[in-house]
């Protein structure tokens, strides 16, 4: 357990909390749970766009839309949708000490320079087109690679769209070595918002019949039910010690990490993973579970990756 948080920026005083947006419903909702949660925390939040010009003209530049004045235009619209956020911010969280910034730069490059120095970075569910986010979407490719935490700011369908704040933080453990940011993370949000801990581990999830390291037929079921809460209680410890006034629950199950996840997602206001792809390209993509959680939650979610990425 690491417990000095000196090299950490995010735990800078001047760490703000920094949202994305582009116009869409999707990132409004972004924007007020990113200012509450700054306002909350003492810290300032900064509102950014990029406009993705270069992408742009490798479309448009044969028909001549990227004219001058169509540049201009696109700018101006570019700032008021950042003027518009940061005026229903101030209206939200009044006091708050806004930052605003519009980028010609494409918004996923934008944002992954933004994180390194963020608290933490927000983002809507879905874009301006109103599709829900996709391979390759902004979302995705922030998520899998962005340092520090990202949040992708989910709601529940069956409670009007609302951004559930009451309920416990609910984190994903990964009791094999990789995932202690996230752990880390997560009794840090619990112990901020005065909330309960849920400690969810799964026993199998791609290495079915494996248990605890081990080949499962060399444990009879309850002894590998008794194994899996060991290694919980052994994880946990060093970060109950250090964050006392938090209360845990340890919530063991045998399979299904995603449906697990999903279904205390009904009732969580945030969900904590570590984002560890498999295989060969494990540094370049979300788990399965983390990507199914940030297009299917039904509350905020957060993905954590460790500053330090190449032990990640």
């Amino acid at each position: 357990m690491n417990t000095h948080y000196s090299d950490d920026a995010r735990h800078l005083a001047s760490a703000p909390i920094v949202v994305g947006v582009d116009g869409s419903v999707a990132a409004d909702t972004a924007v007020a749970w990113a200012a509450v949660t700054a306002v909350d925390r003492g810290r300032d939040l900064r509102i950014v766009q990029g406009m993705d010009l270069k992408g742009m003209r490798r479309v448009f530049e044969p028909y001549y839309a990227l004219e001058p004045p169509v540049l201009d235009a696109l700018k101006v619209h570019s700032q008021e949708t950042v003027d518009r956020c940061a005026r229903m911010a101030a209206d939200i969280a009044p006091g708050i000490r806004i930052e605003t910034e519009v980028s010609t730069a494409d918004p996923v490059g934008l944002l992954l320079r933004c994180a390194p120095t963020a608290h933490l970075l927000a983002l809507g569910a879905s874009g301006a087109s109103g599709l829900a986010a996709h391979v390759g979407s902004t979302m995705l490719a922030v998520t899998s690679h962005a340092e520090g935490a990202v949040v992708v700011v989910r709601t529940d369908p069956d409670s009007g769209r609302r951004v559930r704040r009451d309920g416990p933080v609910v984190v994903g453990m990964d009791c094999a070595g990789p995932g202690e940011a996230a752990l880390g993370v997560a009794f840090e949000e619990a112990s901020e918002r005065g909330a309960e801990l849920v400690a969810v581990h799964v026993w199998n999830d791609m290495s079915f019949g494996r248990y605890a390291g081990d080949s499962a037929i060399l444990f009879p079921a309850p002894d590998v039910e008794m194994t899996e809460q060991a290694l919980v209680a052994e994880r946990l410890a060093g970060w109950q010690e250090k964050y006392p006034e938090v209360l845990v629950n340890r919530r063991v199950y045998p399979s299904d990490t995603a449906g697990t996840l999903l279904a205390w997602s009904r009732s969580a206001q945030l969900l904590v993973v570590g984002s560890r792809g498999r295989g060969a390209f494990r540094s370049l993509l979300l788990g399965s579970t983390s990507n199914a959680l940030v297009q299917h939650a039904l509350c905020p979610v957060m993905v954590v990756h460790a500053h330090d990425r190449s032990s990640a």
